[in-house]
């Protein structure tokens, strides 16, 4: 389904941004150059640690079609064993799969829950593709710009921190999950972005660190993934 996606005709105009809120068209302004395809998908490659009882190195490729699905596919590195396997939203489900250098299985999960929380990580990052912007609903007031996704059955609201120059500081929400082993709900989630970069004309963050609890004091306790967006290919 996300490789049959096709490329978009449109390119993009500031003035296509002219009835969205002044923070968001800040930053699709200053994320998107004049002229650029309107994206529909994003190929991502990154690299960067992932908590995992510790910090483990991996690296990863993704391709992502905000409002439509996800493919995350990593290779982490514990005790200096390869643990590979891939976390997906396609179709309307959720699945996470995670194999021992590529035999013994070590996590299973295909559920409601899994497809809840993964709609919600689907609508996080497609701050990944600005382009798509014609995706959420926008509404802007004090506490910043909000995206508000309507992805399958899910609903997803997700809090953008956009500075007064139109840069993508960070984002957070309340997403399903069960942080630490805690009962599924939900719970407070968020990305900060350290840097940005720009591929064929497109500016997303290129450096990222994610968790639970974010803007509580227990946001380092919840922090579980870093990573560095090394290429990034769009269509």
């Amino acid at each position: 389904m996300l490789s049959s996606l096709r490329a978009s005709t449109e390119v993009f105009e500031p003035t296509q941004t002219a009835k969205l809120p002044l923070p968001v068209r800040m930053w699709l302004q200053h994320s998107i150059r004049a002229g650029t395809p309107l994206a529909r998908t994003a190929w991502l490659r990154m690299r960067g640690h992932i908590r995992i009882g510790a910090w483990r190195p991996f690296v990863a490729t993704q391709v992502l079609a905000p409002g439509v699905g996800f493919i995350w596919a990593a290779t982490a590195k514990v005790a200096g064993i390869p643990v590979l396997g891939y976390d997906k939203y396609v179709d309307g489900v959720g699945e996470m799969r995670w194999r021992i250098d590529g035999l013994v299985p070590v996590m299973s999960a295909r559920d409601t829950n899994i497809s809840i929380s993964a709609a919600a990580r689907l609508a996080a990052e497609s701050v990944f593709v600005p382009t798509a912007f014609a995706g959420p609903a926008w509404s802007s007031d004090d506490t910043g710009a909000h995206a508000m996704w309507s992805i399958d059955d899910h609903r997803q609201t997700v809090d953008l921190d956009i500075d007064d120059n139109g840069r993508l500081r960070g984002l957070h929400m309340q997403r399903w999950g069960s942080p630490n082993g805690a009962p599924f709900g939900r719970y407070p989630f968020g990305v900060a972005v350290d840097s940005e970069r720009e591929f064929d004309g497109i500016t997303i963050p290129s450096a990222v660190r994610a968790g639970w609890w974010w803007r509580t004091d227990r946001q380092a306790e919840g922090e579980f993934f870093r990573a560095i967006i090394t290429d990034a290919i769009f269509r």
